[in-house]
């Protein structure tokens, strides 16, 4: 399965993957997962926003269903192992449950959810944000990406309805429990020398938009006295966002931005800058974007925000101590699970060590021995929860 994935919408010169929402790369795995899932007998299902299942089982008859499964997709040059990680071990956690001859008293689903990074149209967890009413369908369709194409229209353009997209309380009714395997994304695992552990929270976080005017003008004849240039005001925010969040205990990142007319000799007219803010608390989250706003001299427009999510805590314990007493971490990564958590539907995490700590670059990584004490962990969570 990992060699069928890995060349999928890898850039050959930096190794990092480009798996955007609604691509042609996204027809491709969404074409791989449909192949898997086939060739296990399982039967195929998507909701309205095209996320997809692969059962084994009825969860219409017998749910609702213990659902498994991550995402597939990636952010700008991201690694292989956030996201897909989690999907390829549950398969193999079926497989290998299967060649034990196990017998699930309730149904067993893999799960894709789509558009989870949120790289090409700004709002993370897409796919679990529509089918649980978290964000409006009309705001969804209308976002953008980069290139001026809607949501809507690149969905159309992949073959789905976008006119349906939105809240699907019969998927809902079918996910009875969510249990994500993910890489860990920091070095909680790699310091305690641990494989795998459970989650107990995703800290609060969110996305702002800065939108930072000037004027555009000659870079070589316009005196310094008579500029107006947006990209000292970014500056600004940048650096602003670092003292900040060291002194409230949080991280912040201006990490993509969008220069007009975007010349060397070219004096920007305007300039448009992404913050991700997280922390432990929502009001030092808070207070972190409120010092950016003032270093930058205008009112971020908050395009996405995630409270504090609190796993299924009597799940979570469970799981730790069928797991041999497994570390129990909160992280500062957004995930599918906690959008569903948020809906009311009993969630809990694993997490494979991550020997680096590095994720969202192509130097992220995972020991295969790690990989595979992930996929007998996700086994045991299944007897557990479907005996």
């Amino acid at each position: 399965m990992w060699a069928a994935l890995e060349p999928i919408g890898r850039d050959p010169q930096t190794g990092g993957y480009r798996r955007y929402a609604w691509s042609a790369e996204d027809a491709a795995l969404r074409e791989w997962f449909t192949g898997e899932a086939v060739a296990r007998g399982l039967d195929m299902t998507a909701d309205r926003a095209g996320n997809q299942y692969a059962w084994w089982g009825d969860p219409d008859r017998d749910g609702p269903g213990l659902v498994l499964g991550s995402h597939l997709d990636s952010v700008p040059d991201g690694g292989a192992y956030d996201g897909p990680l989690g999907v390829v071990s549950a398969f193999a956690a079926l497989d290998l449950l299967r060649a034990e001859g196990f017998s699930p008293a309730r149904p067993i689903a893999v799960a894709h959810f789509g558009d989870e990074e949120g790289a090409r149209f700004g709002v993370a967890c897409m796919g679990s944000r529509l089918i649980t009413g978290a964000i409006e369908p009309d705001r969804a369709r209308a976002l953008r990406d980069r290139d001026g194409v809607t949501l809507a229209e690149a969905m159309t353009a992949a073959g789905y309805d976008a006119a349906s997209a939105g809240r699907d309380d019969p998927a809902l009714r079918r996910i009875g429990t969510f249990v994500e395997l993910h890489v860990e994304q920091g070095r909680g695992l790699a310091d305690l020398d641990r494989p795998v552990a459970v989650g107990s929270a995703i800290w609060p976080h969110g996305r702002w938009r800065l939108d930072l005017r000037g004027e555009a003008n000659h870079a070589g004849t316009t005196r310094l006295a008579d500029r107006q240039d947006p990209m000292l005001d970014l500056a600004a925010a940048i650096t602003g966002a670092r003292t900040a969040a060291g002194a409230h205990g949080c991280v912040a990142t201006i990490g993509k931005v969008h220069v007009e007319p975007n010349g060397v000799n070219a004096i920007p007219s305007h300039v448009t800058a992404w913050l991700d803010a997280r922390g432990p608390q929502e009001q030092d989250v808070r207070r972190v974007v409120a010092a950016v706003a003032e270093h930058a001299g205008t009112a971020p427009v908050e395009e996405s925000f995630t409270p504090d999510t609190r796993f299924d805590t009597a799940l979570a314990t469970r799981l730790a101590a069928v797991l041999d007493d497994a570390p129990v971490l909160a992280t500062g990564a957004g995930h599918d699970a906690g959008i569903l958590a948020t809906a009311g539907v009993p969630t809990a995490m694993l997490f494979v060590r991550n020997p680096t700590g590095v994720s969202h670059s192509p130097a992220e990584y995972a020991e295969p021995a790690d990989c595979l004490a992930g996929v007998t962990a996700l086994a045991a969570v299944v007897r557990e929860l479907a005996s």
